[in-house]
């Protein structure tokens, strides 16, 4: 099965499902805030941020598959935003935690993106937060919208790990590769 792991970077189709994917989760978020009238919070945002940063790595994947150092720059964007947005759902579900308890917590009020990639000024209509961290607007099955964030991050992060693990067995040099 590793082996068979080992080929997919160098195909199309694994790339477009990646990209495929990412674009997916980015549209939902969109009809939950547009169609649903749900409000993203700061953390909301960020991991809308790495769901791009998924769909980018998805998108230099496809374009430069039968280059080696282009895939790796690929899966480091892919491992990159996984783990991130990971991490921000995972202080996202936190908080809900402590407001469920009872008690008072809050984030950011607006994105802080680096001056140099104002997403929240360039792209309001996608990053620009206009809701309140801990309200549970929305669940499925019990659970709220970061909670399967989390596991959705997790499941990405896994994939990029073992997709990367796949590439370092040995094998004779090749400097096409």
């Amino acid at each position: 099965m590793f082996a068979a792991v080992a080929r997919w970077p160098k195909q199309r189709w694994p790339w477009v499902l990646l990209a495929f994917s990412a674009l997916a989760l980015m549209l939902v978020a969109l009809f939950f805030q547009y169609g649903m009238a749900l409000a993203p919070c700061i953390m909301c945002v960020y991991q809308r941020f790495a769901i791009s940063g998924i769909l980018f790595a998805g998108l230099i994947g496809l374009w430069g598959r039968e280059s080696a150092l282009v895939r790796w720059l690929a899966y480091s964007s892919w491992t990159i935003s996984a783990g991130w947005g990971l991490k921000i759902a995972h202080d996202q579900v936190l908080v809900e935690e402590v407001v469920k308890n009872g008690g008072f917590s809050s984030c950011g009020l607006f994105a802080e993106f680096p001056t140099w990639l104002p997403l929240d000024q360039w792209i309001p209509a996608i990053f620009n937060p206009t809701g309140v961290c801990g309200e549970i607007a929305w669940q499925f099955l019990g659970y709220s919208m970061p909670f399967w964030m989390r596991i959705v991050f997790a499941v990405y992060l896994a994939l990029a790990l073992v997709v990367m693990a796949s590439q370092l067995k040995k094998h004779k040099y090749n400097p096409y590769d």
